[in-house]
Order: C-alpha cells, then structure tokens, then sequence
C-alpha cells in the first residue's frame, strides 16, 4: 500500500485540505452575518422611510384639503365680486339716470319760468 513517508504526506495533504476548508467556512459564516446585520439594517431604515413617507403623505393630504378649501373660498369670493360689480354698475346707471332726471326738470322749470309767459 502506502509507505510511511507517503501516508504522513497524504495525512498532512487532508489537514492542509481540511484546514483551508475551515478556513473557507468560517469566512462564509462571517460573511453571512455580515450580510445579515446589512439586511437587518437596511430592513429598519426602510421601515423608517416608509414611516417618514406616511407622515409626508397625511401632511399633503391635509395640505391638499386646505388647498381645495381656499379654492371654493376664492370661487364664492369671485362670485361675490362680481355681484358687487354688477350692483356698481347699477347704481351708476340709476344715479345717471336721476341726474338725467334732475336736469331734465330744471330745463323744463327754466323754460317754464323764463319762456312761458
């Protein structure tokens, strides 16, 4: 079979195979664990954002609301400017019309008073 000299080479050829498999593993192992505490914190930071992004969200939808209130406050605030513009417009015509109206019987009081006789 095997002589002395060939049997301890073999023996310390599987050490030096086991050893360096160890080796291997171990690396593996602290690579994995490395990898695992990154996926953990890489879990917690994305709850964080997700959380952060729920709040941002309700704050745009309450912002949007606010938004949509002024927005019907501005319509019913343009619909009363323009009856108040509208009322403008009429009193103006009204107030010609009596200063029409005015004019109108002082010409006939003049001509009544001065022509008329």
């Amino acid at each position: 079979m095997f002589s002395g000299s060939d049997n301890h080479d073999w023996e310390a050829h599987n050490r030096q195979v086991v050893l360096e498999g160890t080796q291997i593993l171990e690396r593996t192992g602290q690579s994995l664990a490395r990898s695992n505490q990154i996926a953990i914190e890489t879990e917690q930071i994305g709850q964080e954002v997700i959380s952060e992004l729920g709040q941002q969200r309700e704050s745009l939808l309450r912002t949007r609301d606010r938004l949509d209130d002024a927005n019907t406050n501005l319509d019913n605030t343009k619909a009363i400017l323009k009856r108040m513009g509208r009322n403008v417009i009429y009193n103006k015509v009204i107030l010609i019309s009596i200063i029409l109206l005015e004019v109108l019987i002082l010409i006939l009081l003049v001509y009544n008073k001065f022509f008329k006789r």
